[in-house]
């Protein structure tokens, strides 16, 4: 045995139990004994509760640490009344895009990933911004961060037309030479065409892509305060039309919550049809898709951390406990149960959106396991404290190599 959690404290199970490790998979889950483990690293976690790692389905990788590069217009705009100014956040949001530059990218990420490592969050949809400004620089940081962390931070890497597709000439050309770079996912943002054709054109290109390159896709839709907006309908129905259920992934989708009860159900039943999970992040704007309606109508969701001090959000440390304790209140999910749904959002569900293979506290998954400090998820949730231990790929990870 390579390594052991000792008297560890799972969700599902009542009492404390034995976790054994081997060459990076869970190899048993047993009743906590008082055997003395002589073949491998022994831990005693104290009845410190033991769960998979944390998942980030969305994050703005490419934009960490920037917001000082800005000035505040953008940050304003994008969290004014009713949203209804989103669009021009993201063109005041686009200067910084002009200095793209590889080498200043990646210390930010460096910067960032080791802190998601330190806080469990082991798993992350990162997205990289191609556009006629950035070009490929952001993608080319991110690939150079997906080798570096490999064993520590599992990234998917998505190539993210974020101006827009109709809008920036060129830049499916170089969407395909970042699909071709390496990047593990085609992203999209439909809803910040002008028209509705255009929409319609750039979520049709986007899927072209991901069928030629056989590849998911993530797609930002209807970001705005605007129940007009019907991107996310456009795209489920492009996923069974295409055939790709249950490889599309839907983020913000934040007109949800101007939505009418009727067609929101419509929505929701379209959605399980093409079994397509939602992203939100309550945390970065005033409106949300409806989290709690979703969740009760039996729909695939997830939290994601969405951005770290950028245009769009000027705090966040990749803390996925800290999205869990923020959203616990901006959703009003503060009943014990309802708890445990958040982290749900921010593990299993998470995992589900992302398509992860081998992820569980079961035997036979890939040993990628968080030992909190504490022994529940509400104490877990209520101070959101960095795990106690963090294993990654069967490894326990060195915090100090990490700061």
């Amino acid at each position: 045995m390579d390594l052991t959690l000792k008297n560890c404290s799972l969700r599902d199970k009542e009492g404390t139990y034995d976790i054994f490790i081997s060459k990076g998979i869970i190899s048993k889950i047993a009743p906590a004994s008082d055997e003395t483990i002589h073949d491998s690293l022994a831990i005693d976690v104290e009845k410190r509760l033991v769960t998979e790692a944390f998942c980030n389905a969305h994050m703005h990788l490419c934009k960490v640490y920037t917001v000082s590069m800005l000035d505040d217009k953008a940050l304003k705009t994008y969290h004014g009344q009713d949203m209804g100014s989103a669009m021009t956040a993201i063109e005041l949001a686009a200067r910084i895009k002009e200095n793209y530059r590889e080498d200043w990218i990646i210390k930010n990420v460096r910067k960032c990933l080791s802190k998601a490592a330190i806080n469990g969050n082991l798993f992350i949809r990162a997205f990289a911004d191609v556009d006629s400004k950035a070009k490929l620089e952001a993608v080319k940081a991110l690939i150079k961060a997906k080798e570096e962390f490999r064993g520590i931070v599992d990234l998917q890497v998505v190539a993210f037309p974020q101006d827009g597709v109709v809008r920036e000439p060129g830049t499916i050309d170089l969407m395909r030479q970042a699909m071709e770079m390496g990047c593990d996912v085609v992203g999209g943002i439909p809803w910040i065409e002008f028209t509705e054709e255009d929409e319609r054109a750039h979520i049709d290109e986007m899927f072209k892509l991901a069928v030629e390159y056989d590849k998911d896709i993530s797609m930002l839709v209807d970001d705005a305060g605007d129940p007009g907006l019907k991107t996310l309908e456009m795209f489920a129905v492009a996923a069974i039309k295409n055939k790709r259920q249950g490889r599309c992934l839907a983020h913000h989708a934040r007109a949800m919550s101007a939505y009418s009860v009727p067609y929101f159900k419509k929505l929701s039943a379209l959605l399980k049809q093409a079994r397509m999970g939602v992203v939100s992040d309550p945390h970065t704007g005033p409106l949300h898709a409806k989290v709690k309606e979703l969740l009760s109508e039996g729909n695939l969701v997830c939290l994601g951390q969405d951005d770290v001090a950028d245009a769009y959000y000027p705090f966040g440390q990749c803390n996925m406990l800290e999205v869990g304790f923020l959203n616990v209140h901006l959703l009003w999910m503060t009943t014990f149960p309802e708890m445990e749904q958040i982290y749900d959002m921010l593990t299993v569900r998470a995992s589900e959106c992302m398509n992860l293979r081998n992820y569980g506290v079961k035997e036979g998954c890939e040993a990628n396991l968080v030992v909190l400090n504490a022994p529940s998820v509400y104490e877990a949730l209520w101070y959101h404290e960095a795990p106690k231990y963090v294993i990654s790929h069967g490894k326990l990870l060195d915090k100090k190599t990490l700061i």
